[in-house]
């Protein structure tokens, strides 16, 4: 195996290793969004998306590499076949180069989706720990509780209290109703005798 080969399989078992780490189930997620967070990886964040995507395009490079030879050396198998005149050396060179070929586009390929499938766990970890840390714990909850239920109460009294007030001022505008309508009855009384007073002097 080449040397970038050797790198990008090591780079493999590296990832493999870190998807094995980060779902380790005793590490809780606020413990790795720590680690997300903390001063040095944050100053080098700007910096470790630029190697991400960087180090993409490499094995994009090379996967598509690897899918060229093994179209390359697929169809030098297939010709060696039609003409059926090849000796075993040369047969066996052709399978070690498409097999060598193979392996490289799988390397490459799991080492491409690993890579994608670890920014996402990543991603995962800090949402999930953002998520836990917006949520109040049991004490908060039950004491928010509390605190909704007094204030429920409270304002069940306030709106008696303010029912009972209506209730006595419609009973006062219902008695000042009734004194008015008594009162103009006896405006309406004296005005009438004042009238007939008034007639009787005029006879005279």
């Amino acid at each position: 195996m080449s040397i970038h080969w050797t790198l990008i399989a090591g780079f493999l078992y590296a990832e493999i290793g870190t998807i094995l780490l980060l779902l380790v189930p005793f590490i809780s997620t606020k413990m790795w969004n720590k680690v997300f967070k903390s001063r040095f990886l944050r100053g080098l964040e700007s910096q470790l998306i630029y190697y991400f995507y960087v180090l993409v395009a490499i094995l994009i490079l090379f996967f598509l590499d690897a899918i060229r030879e093994m179209q390359k050396y697929s169809a030098e198998e297939t010709q060696q076949k039609t003409v059926g005149m090849s000796h075993l050396d040369t047969q066996m060179q052709m399978h070690m180069r498409l097999f060598r070929a193979q392996r490289n586009f799988y390397i490459a390929g799991f080492a491409l989706f690993l890579c994608l499938v670890i920014k996402r766990l990543v991603g995962l970890i800090s949402a999930n720990a953002g998520l836990q840390d917006a949520k109040p714990d049991g004490i908060d909850a039950s004491g928010d509780v509390a605190d909704m239920k007094a204030e429920l109460e409270k304002a069940k009294k306030e709106a008696e209290a303010a029912k009972k007030d209506m209730n006595s001022m419609k009973s006062q505008s219902e008695s000042l109703a009734k004194e008015y309508d008594r009162l103009m009855e006896e405006k309406d009384k004296l005005q009438l005798k004042v009238n007939v007073m008034g007639g009787d002097k005029k006879d005279d």
